[in-house]
């Protein structure tokens, strides 16, 4: 079951962003120029981020470190996946939304040297969040959707005292084995 909720979620997020990013080059009208979405608390406004979340940038060489940690990432993600359960579908929908926007800004940093393409301004007045896009939404949204379901994994493991058995395809506790 895993399988048919990872994989079409995963791709439809990475289509989605990257056919947003592309409508956000084409029709806005030039890099930080801001054009009203919803009044002045929407707006779209393009920009390309260098760096990572929040404006992190580790200077020239930024677009190298963030594709060796995405890739990274996206190997630690992987593992994760192969762990889970068949059912543990909010798992495994989590595991997609992260991998889908790590791919989708990660797309963009082998595109184009310029860096991520962020589009999606909010905010009240002078006060703003960081221009984003769905790419991070997914980002941001499936790890805390991830750290949700690992902690309450923990959670379980240290109620009933059984440790996770991550070779196996089901959990097992220890006292039954031993």
């Amino acid at each position: 079951m895993k399988v048919f909720v990872t994989w079409p979620l995963l791709l439809f997020v990475v289509l989605l962003d990257v056919v947003t990013k592309r409508l956000a080059e084409s029709m806005l009208p030039g890099v930080g120029l801001a054009r009203p979405f919803i009044g002045d608390t929407v707006r779209f406004a393009l920009v390309y981020n260098p760096g990572a979340a929040f404006g992190l940038y580790l200077g020239s060489y930024s677009r190298w470190i963030f594709m060796v940690l995405t890739a990274g990432a996206l190997i630690i993600l992987w593992r994760l996946y192969r762990q889970t359960l068949q059912g543990d579908l909010t798992r495994a929908v989590a595991i997609a939304l992260v991998a889908a926007g790590a791919i989708g800004n990660l797309i963009d940093r082998l595109r184009n040297e310029l860096g991520v393409v962020d589009f999606i301004d909010v905010g009240f007045g002078d006060h703003r969040w960081p221009t984003f896009n769905i790419a991070d939404m997914a980002v941001s949204g499936g790890a805390f959707l991830l750290a949700y379901v690992l902690w309450n994994e923990e959670r379980a493991m240290t109620a009933d005292g059984a440790p996770l058995d991550a070779t196996a395809d089901k959990r097992t506790d220890a006292r039954e084995v031993s």
